[in-house]
């Protein structure tokens, strides 16, 4: 029903994240780090969320990239995980590592995620080992490996690195975040919305 939500970060909670648009806040509930991230952001932020409905509540789940929400979507369907429980692997566990310790059987690693315990983590394997292919997993973590070499690689010291990050947080992948980036120069660096604003135009 909300596939994702597209705004400013107005407010974070232990749990969640504020997310306002349209002059309405919306509660996204997210793994620790992703709030971490929410409160380095300035600008609009684009969020993929999961609608969660149950008798007493509606709840929205959110998650920086699709990837993140289609393991948690996996997750939700293996019998018993709900969504805390998806989130709180997700929490203990990147998409990469947890694709890689479905398909090599390591239930220890999966045991180290909160509330997942040993028969769960069995559980997990059992039930995701047809759906995730090696293949699949190998080349996701590549792809993922290259955009973080490309962000790493990027010698900003100034606004520009913030604007690459808020880009990133719109949708567009770190390598064209970067490009576009790069390709400003007629601004002051030091000014993100600036830099930002002339970067979109590239884009």
């Amino acid at each position: 029903m909300i596939s994702f939500i597209c705004g400013q970060v107005a407010d974070t909670t232990e749990n969640s994240v504020i997310i306002e648009t349209g002059g309405i806040g919306y509660e996204v509930f997210m793994t620790g780090t992703a709030i971490e991230q929410a409160v380095r952001m300035e600008g609009k932020v684009k969020v993929h969320t999961y609608f969660h409905v149950r008798e007493d509540a509606m709840q929205l789940y959110g998650f920086w990239n699709k990837d993140d929400l289609q393991m948690f979507r996996l997750l939700l369907g293996v019998n018993g995980i709900g969504p805390k429980a998806a989130l709180g692997v997700l929490a203990g566990l990147t998409s990469d590592e947890l694709r890689f310790a479905v398909l090599s059987d390591d239930v220890k690693a999966l045991s180290k995620a909160p509330g997942i315990g040993k028969k769960t983590a069995q559980k997990l394997i059992l039930e995701l080992k047809d759906k995730l292919k090696l293949e699949d997993a190998f080349e996701k973590k590549l792809a993922h490996e290259q955009e973080a070499a490309v962000l790493a690689g990027a010698d900003f010291h100034d606004g520009r690195q913030e604007a690459v990050e808020a880009l990133t947080a719109l949708g567009y992948s770190s390598s064209e975040a970067l490009k576009a980036v790069r390709r400003v120069t007629d601004v002051d660096p030091g000014d993100v919305e600036a830099i930002l604003k002339a970067a979109l135009k590239q884009l």
